[in-house]
């Protein structure tokens, strides 16, 4: 069977590896993929954005399946563009990847079919968003509506510093177009909770919960990012939590989607708050997301192209999704200056004995073979045990063993989650 993924980072990577373990005999190509991915063919000749080029590679090679794994090609309509060319695909249609691709769009969503989120008003005039912010109450959340690859989303203290948002997002268009428009809410606390499910736009079936650590420091400081380390599951997700969830918003969410035509036949990513109030959706996200899917996937006891296969032919309900009870832990190895200004082309050394264990993101091999930094996520490293104390210990062993100039990474990923264990003696 041939299989393609599309994209390039940790993400594309964790897939392949899981694809290849539970299926071994397959072919598989990754466009563009990374120069780590020595067990697939990759095609960097080909941008994950080329939607011409990737339907004519896919039909000249006789792909049986292809796998749309980044934000930016679904959003495009890759998906609807493959499908018309008669290429089954893992991955929601352009109708349905809009619940990521306008926060507004999925705000409205939320609203109509009684979903709980933070309140919000929208803006596409900087004046009107400067008026707004001017007579608010602090903190406030602002959101550029379009992708921002995971950093477009600030929370303000102070009139001062929405106004410096505003003017970065609307006016100085940060983020091009995307920023143009942006959603400003009020601010929620309380634990997060990441949840991956897969959908094949009437069965959803949701996989094990997880932690994701945005901020680029220790203690969740400074800035967001793509995501700094993931732990799985998440200790915040008990039972009753999960239940609240399904019935407040995973169905809900799902009927919203068929009740309003949206194509939903991939992975819907559900980011979540706990709040004093209970579970609210603070973003959705149409495809895995990074670093969750590098801690979620390995704990997935089932056949994933059989899940996948499933999925894009609407039989979800027919296969299995099982998940092993061992915990996982993830932790993103970055290069110095990331997010803003990433330190990149440094050499990476590692034991051998860790590589199983390293899911590698922003590498490329420079003329003498060796692999080096070349984006600000460079590589995730992975522990498991069967305890998230373990699992933690287990990472940081691994990232003991792995060095690279003008590396960082945080220190504490998992600990919040080892509190909220202790505090409720979970």
């Amino acid at each position: 069977m041939k299989v393609c993924i599309i994209g390039s980072g940790g993400r594309e990577y964790a897939i392949a590896t899981k694809l290849l373990a539970d299926n071994p005999d397959i072919t598989l190509d990754v466009i563009p993929g990374n120069d780590a991915m020595t067990f697939a063919r990759i095609h960097p000749e080909i941008a994950a954005t080329d939607i011409l080029a990737i339907v004519d590679f896919c039909v000249r090679n006789d792909i049986d399946l292809c796998v749309v794994a980044p934000d930016d090609p679904l959003v495009l309509g890759l998906v609807d563009a493959l499908e018309d060319a008669g290429i089954s695909c893992f991955g929601p249609r352009q109708s349905g990847a809009m619940l990521e691709g306008s926060k507004r769009f999925a705000k409205e969503f939320m609203v109509k079919h009684g979903i709980p989120t933070a309140g919000y008003a929208q803006f596409s005039d900087v004046e009107s968003a400067r008026d707004y912010v001017r007579n608010a109450s602090y903190p406030l959340v602002i959101k550029a509506d379009g992708l921002a690859l995971g950093k477009g989303v600030v929370i303000v203290s102070d009139l001062a510093q929405a106004e410096e948002v505003l003017q970065n997002f609307m006016v100085d268009l940060k983020f091009g177009t995307n920023s143009a428009s942006v959603i400003i809410e009020e601010f929620l606390t309380g634990p997060e909770i990441s949840v991956l499910a897969f959908c094949d736009g009437t069965t959803i079936k949701p996989m094990t919960s997880s932690m994701d650590h945005k901020k680029i420091f220790d203690a969740d400081r400074g800035p967001n990012t793509g995501g700094m380390g993931c732990i799985a599951p998440n200790p915040v997700f008990t039972s009753e939590i999960e239940s609240e969830f399904e019935r407040t918003i995973m169905y809900p969410t799902l009927e919203g989607m068929i009740a309003d035509g949206l194509d939903f036949r991939g992975c819907l990513y559900f980011g979540l708050m706990l709040t004093d109030k209970g579970l609210a959706v603070i973003e959705y996200n149409a495809r895995f997301g990074d670093p969750e899917t590098q801690v979620v996937l390995p704990l997935l006891t089932s056949n994933l192209l059989d899940i996948f296969m499933a999925t894009s032919a609407g039989r979800l309900a027919e296969v299995d999704v099982e998940f092993s009870e061992n915990c996982a832990t993830c932790v993103v190895m970055a290069c110095e200056g990331y997010p803003d200004n990433p330190i990149k082309g440094n050499v990476i050394s590692y034991d051998p004995d860790v590589e199983p264990y390293l899911v590698f993101a922003g590498v490329k091999r420079n003329q003498d073979g060796e692999l080096e930094s070349s984006s600000g996520r460079v590589l995730n490293v992975l522990g498991f045990g069967a305890t998230l104390g373990d699992a933690i210990n287990s990472a940081y062993h691994h990232v003991g063993k792995v060095s690279f100039a003008h590396s960082h990474y945080r220190t504490d990923i998992g600990t919040k989650a080892r509190e909220i264990e202790a505090q409720h003696d979970l």
